[in-house]
């Protein structure tokens, strides 16, 4: 009976690199849910409010309108938020190996980037979410670079270059006010896992 492989003193180092990027952006993509879930109140709020106005039938059908468009893009930073944590659950569950790793840190990052979208959506394209949401985009094309065929999660370079931009996307997060500096950080629950994200992690 064969014993199972031990990863490499390699493999084991790369790892904390691309892990420590998916936790990362794992937690972008929660705190922009939680931001765009609490700011302004709930959907659910917001509709009862709609419901008691005394107001034109135009007036209410367009607040309607809007209570929708909230609820939805609060559901999409959602989904975004969770999918970012099942990858960063992927690659805890599994044994380290850099093309893997690298593929899980790059759907966190896209994930993130999604969310992020989300949150400009919610703040109305302010300078600083325009920001945080090209930081976020710039991260998650950063941590495609370092996953692609060829390297495999295992290029200094290309890693570096993702960490970096991974920590300017947390920054221009901060500064939109989507985190808060020091604050406790922790994915979102994953919920069932996504099937999105299997096909993403060829599984």
């Amino acid at each position: 009976m064969s014993q199972p492989k031990v990863p490499d003193a390699q493999a084991v180092a790369l790892r904390a690199g691309h892990a420590a990027r998916a936790w990362s952006a794992a937690c972008r993509a929660a705190a922009v849910s939680r931001y765009v879930g609490s700011v302004g109140g709930t959907a659910e709020e917001e509709a009862a409010e709609a419901a008691e106005a005394d107001k034109e039938a135009a007036e209410e059908a367009t607040e309607a309108a809007q209570v929708a468009e909230v609820a939805e893009v609060a559901w999409k930073a959602a989904h975004a938020a969770r999918v970012s944590a099942q990858a960063v659950a992927v690659l805890a569950e599994s044994t380290p190996a850099p093309a893997a790793d690298s593929r899980c840190a790059r759907n966190a990052a896209a994930s993130a980037a999604q969310a992020a979208g989300m949150g400009r959506i919610h703040d109305g394209g302010t300078e600083l979410a325009a920001a945080a949401y090209d930081a976020a985009l710039k991260a998650a094309q950063a941590a495609a670079a370092a996953a692609r065929a060829g390297d495999l999660g295992e290029n200094a370079a290309l890693n570096a270059a993702a960490d970096e931009a991974e920590a300017a996307a947390v920054a221009a997060a901060e500064r939109a006010g989507w985190m808060r500096p020091g604050e406790d950080r922790t994915p979102v629950d994953t919920g069932v896992r996504s099937t999105e994200l299997l096909r993403m992690l060829h599984l």
